[in-house]
Order: C-alpha cells, then sequence, then structure tokens
C-alpha cells in the first residue's frame, strides 16, 4: 500500500524549527557570559543543521512513516534511559543539582507508554538499541560516570528542545499518523507537570546561570552542547537511511512484501533468490500489486464464488 508516508494537512507546510519554538521573552540582566547565552549563541550553527535534516524536516511537514516513527520513538528511550539515570547518579553533585526536576522532566516512563502503545505490552522484547543511539548513550554513560559537570549539555540539549515544540511536534505527529486524540503514542511530549512551558524554561535557564562554573568549565559545555546535537543528527540520518529502504508501510501481522531489495530475512524469495539472478522484484510484490487492481479483484471474487458453489454441489 502506498500509504507509508502520510501527508498531514497543508497547515503544517512550510514549518521550520524556528517556528515550532515558542516566541520567547527577552529576559533582563542577560549577561553574554551566561550558561545560558552562551549555549544559546554556541549551538546555533549546530541547530541550524539539526533542523535542515531531511528526517526533521518530513517530520514538521507532516510526512512522517509510522514504522519510522516507531524506530525514533525507541531511540528517544534508550537515549531518555540513559541520560536519566546519569541525572540521578548526579543528583547530589553540585554542578548539577540546581537542575535536577525529575518530576517535571523525566520522560522515560512516558515513552514507555508510547512504545506499549506501538508495539505491544511485549514491547522490551521488539525494541532494539541502534548503531547511531547506541553512541549516543555510551557517551552520556561516559560523562555522567566521568565528567558529570558535561551532563548539563545533554540535559540542557533534550528537555529545552522538547519544551520549545513539544506541543506542535505531538500535533503533527497525531494528525499525520491518526493517533488518537487521548494521547497515546505520544504522551512523551506532554509535560503534564509544567503548567507553562514558557515559565519552566526561564527558571531552568536561571539555574543554569547561577552554576559556580569557571570559563574553562563553561567552555567544555557549550562544546559538549554541540556534540549532543551531533549524536542526534546521526540518529536522523540512521533513520532517513532505513526510510529509503521502507517501500511499504510495515504491517503488523502481515505478510512481509517488498520489492526484493534490502533485509534477505525480511523476504523468502530474496533470501532464496540464487546470486547472480537479473531479478530484483519479489513476485510477492508483484502479486500484491495485482490484487489491488479492481478488475483482477472482480475476477478472484467470481472464482471464490464458482469454487464455493462447486464444493456445495459437492457436499449435498
Amino acid at each position: 500500500m502506498p500509504s507509508d508516508v502520510t501527508d498531514a494537512p497543508d497547515e503544517s507546510e512550510g514549518l521550520s524549527y524556528e517556528d515550532v519554538a515558542e516566541e520567547e521573552e527577552e529576559e533582563d540582566n542577560v549577561s553574554p557570559t551566561d550558561l545560558s547565552e552562551l549555549l544559546k549563541e554556541g549551538t546555533k550553527e549546530s541547530h541550524d543543521r539539526a533542523e535542515n535534516t531531511q528526517f526533521v524536516k518530513d517530520f514538521l511537514k507532516g510526512r512522517i512513516k509510522r514504522e519510522l516513527f516507531k524506530l525514533g520513538t525507541a531511540a528517544l528511550y534508550f537515549t531518555y534511559s540513559a541520560l536519566e539515570e546519569e541525572m540521578e547518579r548526579n543528583k547530589d553533585e553540585p554542578v548539577f543539582t540546581p537542575l535536577y526536576f525529575p518530576l517535571e522532566l523525566h520522560r522515560k516512563e512516558a515513552l514507555e507508554k508510547d512504545l506499549a502503545y506501538f508495539y505491544g505490552e511485549d514491547w522490551p522484547e521488539k525494541v532494539q538499541c541502534s548503531e547511531a543511539t547506541r553512541r549516543y548513550v555510551d557517551r552520556i554513560r561516559h560523562v555522567g560516570q566521568h565528567e558529570p559537570e558535561l551532563l548539563v549539555a545533554h540535559a540542557y540539549t533534550r528537555y529545552m528542545g522538547d519544551l520549545s515544540g513539544g506541543q506542535v511536534l505531538k500535533k503533527v505527529a497525531q494528525r499525520a499518523l491518526k493517533l488518537p486524540s487521548t494521547g497515546q503514542g505520544v504522551h512523551f511530549y506532554s509535560f503534564e507537570n509544567i503548567s507553562s512551558a514558557q515559565q519552566f524554561k526561564q527558571l531552568y535557564r536561571a539555574r543554569l546561570n547561577a552554576l559556580d562554573l569557571d570559563k574553562g568549565t563553561k567552555e567544555r559545555i557549550v562544546q559538549e552542547a554541540n556534540k549532543a546535537f551531533e549524536f542526534n543528527m546521526q540518529v536522523f540520518e540512521e533513520l532517513d537511511k532505513i526510510g529509503a529502504l521502507l517501500t511499504e508501510e510495515a504491517q503488523e501481522g502481515a505478510l512481509p512484501i517488498h520489492d526484493g531489495k534490502g533485509d534477505p530475512k525480511k523476504c523468502p524469495y530474496y533470501a532464496a533468490k540464487p546470486a547472480g539472478a537479473q531479478s530484483s522484484v519479489c513476485p510477492w510484490h508483484l502479486a500484491a500489486a495485482a490484487l489491488k487492481q479492481p478488475s483482477l479483484q472482480l475476477v478472484l471474487a467470481a472464482c471464490i464464488a464458482l469454487a464455493a458453489g462447486v464444493a456445495a454441489w459437492y457436499v449435498l
């Protein structure tokens, strides 16, 4: 079926990451040496690159492949599991304690609900940490265990971004993927314990600026924030590559049907195809395409009816 990519209404066309972010009021008494300002200015280029990845642009336009959205949700689960475990480990570190908001920010539980919706209650047995996500997770683990001051960069990059565009992205996903209005599948984007994202972000930036850090440490945190953006872009690029191989939307419980390319494990024909064979078109794919033609459907229905009549006559 050709519905592996669903276009949301024109309302979302032309959105950029800047449009998704909420309008932020200028704060009083902001200094260029404040950590929040250093992070904002020091990650602008990485921010621009991230918003121009194909995955993000397609998402913002409502062109979302359901299977990719599920894989992206799994990637977020592994990322936030690592991040929040390291935050818990370092919650008493003076360099991180002021930024510890488990009730307001933590996303792991919400992501578990989303994965249960998409994969079923046995989702832990069905999801795997991808290669790009594993690199991201390994970096978070290293930072949490050896350089806890740099954990600030990863928390800032993830949570502030989620708070800025979460509600709009949630609506895009619900509309494009036809998800329930009750929030199933997009719990990740709902911060139920934050009444005003704008006010909370102001509080978070104030806490950032109040951290007792020297100039060198602030520079390292900005560098780490750029690394966090890079890890996120690698995950997006990985999803893009997977998306290029998805010629049909995965059907839960259906037979694997595709064009004979990609993972041999997913197609009996492709796995059994002799080496050097010229044809790359899977007969299952051709049969499925043929059965979508109304004329053939009519012929097939007539044949089934005829066979049923013969069988009934024989029994009588």
